[in-house]
């Protein structure tokens, strides 16, 4: 094996992020998740639709079962990643995606595919972007230094938007060509990327000292408490979920509302869902400078006060070209705002949780998050029916001053720059991994020295993309 001759590299905020090799494969390797994840959620229901005569009923109870998951096992998809290697959990996700994928095209070529296999099908892939999330999110502490987090999540949020546009628009090409069985083909190829590309990380992760007697459920238990006791990370996951709910009931009746009330066309309606994209980049990069600026707290808060407007033109609207360029606006403001108070919030979050807890501290917030998704669609939907659409949108809209009065009563409103992380513990597994060439005094490398033998292949991954 070849060893690493090059000193280590001290972070600091203003080293590029795109020199690091393990944030670089890191980012690739979750971006070829996301993208390929958009192109399932595209092509499952088009399957179910025009190839198994699906009902409506059947639609929805695949939609559902795709969601339930993350609500079902994301405290303890967080448990085993703060227990075992988050990369493995991370690998592991991938490639059970990939072969639960994989049976779809193979048994529409043998004629035997059906409602049940697909529904089957959206369950384990499910669960398994569960597992894979839950390590993947906390795994990020480790490949930075903490002052470099909120420029990662930045970088995270921005590429995540493209990626999640990309994969969409790739799975309707991938249809119309192949086909929506052999489409998922595609989706196949972007998880075994992503596993590769994480299997090529090298940076160390922490190893947590825990008591081997401790069960999976007393180690859930801890990471509710963890987060119940710590009133900064208890107000964000309460505005996290609470914005998921609003959102949750307003997208379910959305795209609704668009299409038949105001006559939106297809085109115009993929038009102003690439705008929104574009404004959740566009938030997510801007988020360290506005920071800096105006402070987390009042950032925060204002993102969150600016959301609620942004539902006035789908609210006050009729058909025509100015109304939908004006919620196409609205919708890039609105994503501009998540993703700017989202990147904001959740580097908040990772700074100021130890390390053998990052990965339940943010496996409750998927947990309330993703519960909370269902339940405002079953909400829609017996709301719409006995009120109405349009004032069943007015509903959710006032929903997101929920998020809003919780963040504004916390001390959180007047954070005025990035937290401090906690201190480390020796020996309980918290403290900072440094690099094996790192002198003792020196922080932790970011990331480790490149090594001779590996530069050619990281050429191809370079590149300032954003």
């Amino acid at each position: 094996m070849t060893s690493c001759t090059e000193p280590p590299s001290t972070p600091n905020s203003r080293t590029p992020l795109w020199r690091h090799r393990d944030f670089r494969r890191y980012l690739t390797g979750q971006a070829a998740s996301v993208a390929g994840s958009s192109i399932t959620q595209m092509a499952l229901p088009v399957l179910a639709v025009l190839h198994l005569d699906a009902t409506t009923a059947q639609v929805a109870l695949l939609t559902f079962l795709g969601q339930l998951p993350p609500a079902l096992l994301a405290l303890h998809a967080g448990a085993l990643a703060d227990r075992r290697s988050k990369r493995r959990q991370m690998i592991t996700g991938d490639l059970i995606s990939a072969a639960v994928l994989t049976t779809v095209p193979v048994a529409a070529a043998l004629g035997t595919l059906t409602l049940t296999h697909l529904m089957l099908v959206a369950v384990v892939q499910g669960a398994a972007s569960v597992l894979h999330d839950a390590a993947a999110i906390s795994l990020l502490p480790s490949l930075v230094d903490r002052s470099l987090i909120q420029r990662s999540n930045s970088r995270v949020g921005a590429l995540f938007a493209i990626a999640a546009t990309a994969g969409s628009h790739l799975g309707a090409a991938l249809t119309a060509v192949l086909g929506p069985a052999r489409a998922l083909l595609g989706d196949v190829a972007f998880f075994l990327i992503s596993a590769g590309c994480t299997a090529r990380i090298q940076a160390r992760e922490p190893v947590r000292a825990r008591p081997k007697t401790l069960r999976l459920r007393e180690e859930i238990g801890e990471g509710l408490r963890y987060v119940h006791g710590d009133d900064r990370l208890l107000t964000l996951t309460l505005v996290n979920a609470t914005t998921s709910f609003a959102l949750g009931l307003l997208n379910t009746l959305w795209a609704l509302y668009l299409l038949r009330t105001l006559a939106m066309s297809a085109t115009a309606f993929g038009v102003v869902l690439g705008l929104g994209a574009l404004g959740a980049a566009a938030g997510a990069l801007t988020a360290p400078a506005l920071a800096r600026r105006w402070g987390p707290g009042p950032m925060m808060l204002t993102a969150l006060a600016i959301t609620p407007m942004t539902q006035l033109p789908l609210l006050l609207a009729s058909p025509g070209l100015r109304w939908q360029i004006a919620i196409g606006a609205a919708l890039f403001l609105q994503l501009a705002c998540a993703g700017a108070a989202g990147t904001t919030q959740r580097s908040i979050r990772q700074i100021i949780t130890k390390a053998g807890m990052q990965a339940r501290m943010q496996a409750v917030s998927t947990w309330l998050t993703a519960g909370a998704r269902p339940v405002a669609a079953l909400l829609a939907g017996g709301l719409g029916t006995w009120i109405g659409v349009r004032p069943t949108l007015i509903a959710g809209t006032f929903l997101l001053l929920v998020p809003l009065v919780v963040l504004a009563r916390s001390p959180l409103r007047a954070l005025r720059q990035m937290p401090d992380p906690p201190p480390a513990l020796p020996g309980t597994g918290d403290d900072p991994v440094p690099s094996p060439l790192a002198p003792r005094t020196a922080p932790p490398a970011v990331p480790r020295p490149a090594c001779t033998e590996d530069a050619r292949h990281d050429r191809s991954l370079g590149g300032d993309a954003t």
